[in-house]
């Protein structure tokens, strides 16, 4: 599935709701931040977590990637990036969601083979649901307690 939308437009809102409906169904749930994952696993590769975190990141019934593209990836945050999706590509389910639309995405990836295919296994099956309209940080007031 991939929410796209613009900033404040119930995104992640959204894709924790689904996320905490599967995890009612038994299903497990990992949500992470695209920018944290790269760093996650630059971290693994460095201290030899890193087959068992990519084995974790395959496993997983859902996967909710978040805030994709807010980050430029680097090399090895692409070919990881293409490592997960291939590995969870037509088993398990990936959730995304991102401030761009769709069709800038490739641009975003930054090396186009590897775009190619990574946005080949994600965008031709997935629901896609676009949000519009103003951040809804705007619209509530703050209640938070200072």
């Amino acid at each position: 599935m991939l929410i796209v939308g613009p900033t404040g437009s119930g995104k992640t809102w959204l894709a924790c709701a689904l996320g905490h409906r599967a995890c009612r169904e038994n299903l497990a749930v990992l949500y992470v931040r695209l920018p944290r994952l790269a760093e996650d696993l630059a971290l693994a590769r460095a201290d030899g977590r890193y087959p068992k975190l990519m084995a974790a990141l395959g496993r997983v019934k859902l996967l909710i990637l978040d805030d994709w593209g807010l980050a430029p990836l680097n090399p090895d945050a692409r070919r990881d990036l293409l490592e997960i999706i291939d590995d969870r590509h037509g088993r398990t389910a990936t959730l995304i969601t991102s401030q761009f639309p769709i069709d800038r995405w490739h641009d975003l990836i930054g090396e186009p083979t590897l775009a190619d295919a990574i946005l080949d296994r994600l965008v031709h099956n997935a629901h896609r649901i676009e949000l519009k309209g103003e951040s809804m940080r705007k619209r509530r007031p703050d209640t938070a307690i200072a």
